[in-house]
């Protein structure tokens, strides 16, 4: 079995195309590539909002950023074709649900068409090893049972955001099929769990909200505090990927699922309520959290993802604990507050991560 490790050898110098790359996931991983010496060439709109982790270290990226629409096709293609990558891995989209109500086409020409318009422009690339395009753990039918979601389960999606995340998992392997098996260039996509660590600063993502409650004196609201998620650190997710990569490349894919759960080990699950009360307390925040009394558009209450067939295919698991999760989330928002080098910090936590267990 291949070690679930990343390996800063495989990447040293690998020329990598990183979609989305001034996002809150994309920007951890920019961060861990530069470590690893890779040549990166980032594709995304500029970093949203007052705060960024992108903006916060952007100066020490060794890395080409080109601030180009996805939806945009042709100079999309053209980005493409300069950076001639080896790798890519594209996470840009439009990555919120309730966006994705108020905004839905914008949504679908994101994340369908954004995806299509990559795809396309990767097709006649010569030195492509391998692509892996990140979708979503709301990618699955949901019936709110509770059950923990496989691979094999039905793609589905009642609101704009998971249903454009299904297509674009059906496109996916349409052009796989059609386009890049035949030239032995796998192309998969990766499916992670609703992941959390420092940085984001997000609307309407729950400890961004509280991260900025705790600024301003202003009281936590809640939406659905009786909701489990299959929460994990953003370094979860970011080392499925880049291992996967890895994988894909090494193997050509031969044999190797074309599409994986990351998520935390056994499926596990928390309430948003009892996020919320861990980070208010870590935070300093008196009192507890209010619900929402307006109406609000819906959402599932149980979300959960079964992670086993990564582990099976080449030992990646989680490794960070929910309590470890959020105490490296705190962390990292404390030193923010506190104007240390932010950079410095990012680098430490992943040096962090990396460390034997």
């Amino acid at each position: 079995m291949t070690s679930a490790k990343v390996h800063p050898e495989f990447w040293k110098g690998r020329r990598v195309l990183l979609t989305g790359h001034t996002g809150f996931k994309g920007a951890w991983a920019a961060a861990w590539l530069a470590k690893m010496g890779a040549e990166v060439t980032g594709i995304s709109l500029p970093a949203d909002g007052d705060h960024s982790l992108y903006n916060s270290i952007q100066g020490h990226l060794p890395l080409t950023s080109h601030f180009i629409d996805i939806r945009d096709a042709d100079k999309l293609s053209v980005a493409v074709r300069e950076s001639n990558p080896e790798i890519v891995l594209h996470m840009a989209a439009q990555a919120l649900v309730r966006r994705s109500y108020r905004e839905p086409v914008y949504t679908y020409e994101t994340n369908v068409m954004g995806t299509v318009n990559l795809l396309e422009a990767l097709r006649d690339l010569t030195d492509l090893k391998a692509a892996l395009i990140i979708t979503s753990d709301k990618v699955y039918q949901n019936s709110d049972d509770g059950r923990a979601f496989t691979e094999s389960d039905p793609l589905g999606g009642d609101d704009p955001y998971s249903s454009s995340k299904a297509v674009s998992e059906i496109a996916v392997a349409s052009y796989a099929k059609s386009f890049f098996n035949e030239k032995a260039i796998p192309v998969a996509t990766g499916r992670a769990g609703n992941v959390i660590g420092g940085g984001d600063f997000s609307e309407d993502r729950l400890i961004p909200d509280i991260w900025r409650a705790a600024q301003t004196g202003k009281s936590v609201t809640l939406r659905y505090p009786g909701a489990t998620r299959p929460w994990q650190h953003v370094l979860e997710s970011v080392s499925g990927y880049l291992v996967y990569l890895q994988a894909l490349a090494s193997s050509g894919g031969n044999a190797l699922p074309k599409a994986l759960n990351f998520g935390p080990q056994g499926g596990e699950v928390v309430t948003v309520g009892e996020i919320a009360r861990a980070v208010q307390k870590a935070f300093g925040i008196d009192g507890d959290w209010a619900l929402v009394n307006d109406a609000q558009p819906p959402e599932k209450s149980h979300l959960a993802l079964d992670a086993s067939l990564a582990n099976e295919t080449f030992g990646w698991r989680s490794r960070w604990t929910p309590t470890e999760t959020l105490a490296k989330t705190v962390d990292w928002y404390k030193a923010f507050g506190e104007t240390a080098d932010i950079y410095a910090f990012t680098l430490s936590q992943i040096d962090e991560y990396e460390a034997p267990l």
